[in-house]
């Protein structure tokens, strides 16, 4: 199975760390991985079908001053589909005059729905098949940009119809918020003001969040696995659909 990561907070953020620790789960998720990370409306993407143990992509993500409020990143261990660049999470579409990107870790069998032209895989994976679908389904269910609520809303009635059809982690953004679907596993912790040192449980490497924050900062990370070992991550229940604003997790709908 892939490994998921994403970042949301209250104000850009730096995510050198967390993508630090992350990477290293690259030895054994080794068929590609991939970055989107928000500016304002516009969206920076940043795949490769290399590992990210060994990407020169990776190290350029590495060295790359990143610093967003919301953050989606993929390591592959493929499931379906070849291992090659369109294959490679995160996957981005336009709806509604915003970018959407989407990373999935699971196994979908069977999920063949009918696509029209607006949204259709240039890949073949499963992953990328139930993204279109979403933003098909989601461009019918409203004719103009809803709201989050409302977006989250349409959401939870879309995800159990593919969901049945095997296991369906997924992170979804469009800038505003970050949506996070559980089917098996997945973690999230909310770091605010007093902010502590952590340090990562797949690297020796700690940091001080006190020394590079202030106190309005909010920071929410979702994972597939908790990064750090010395800080308490909460599991996402099998079948719960978490939202994510400004470095909180919204109420549910």
């Amino acid at each position: 199975m892939c490994q998921l990561l994403g970042l949301n907070a209250n104000t850009p953020t730096d995510v050198v760390f967390s993508f630090t620790g992350f990477a290293c789960r690259a030895e054994e998720h080794k068929d590609g991985f991939g970055i989107a990370f928000f500016e304002g409306r516009g969206a920076r993407l940043f795949v490769d079908a290399q590992s990210a143990r060994a990407s020169p992509v990776a190290e350029m993500v590495r060295r790359y001053p990143i610093r967003s409020e919301l953050i989606l990143a993929h390591i592959r261990k493929a499931t379906q589909g070849r291992v090659a660049l369109e294959n490679t999470h995160p996957f981005q579409r336009e709806l509604w005059g915003r970018y959407w990107v989407f990373a999935h870790n699971g196994d979908l069998k069977g999920f063949a729905p009918r696509l029209h032209a607006s949204f259709h895989p240039v890949g073949d994976t499963d992953s990328e098949r139930a993204f279109c679908w979403l933003m098909q389904e989601l461009a019918k269910a409203h004719a103009a940009v809803p709201s989050v609520a409302e977006l989250s809303r349409t959401l939870a009635e879309l995800v159990p119809p593919i969901a049945a059809h095997g296991s369906f982690n997924f992170l979804l953004s469009n800038g505003q918020a970050l949506w996070a679907h559980c089917s098996t596993r997945l973690w999230y912790i909310e770091r605010a003001h007093p902010f502590r040192a952590a340090r990562l449980a797949d690297e020796d490497l700690s940091i001080d969040f006190s020394a590079v924050t202030t106190e309005r900062d909010r920071v929410a990370v979702v994972v597939t696995e908790p990064l750090t070992a010395d800080e308490t991550w909460t599991a996402l229940a099998p079948g719960e659909l978490a939202v994510f604003r400004d470095g909180l997790r919204q109420p549910a709908c």
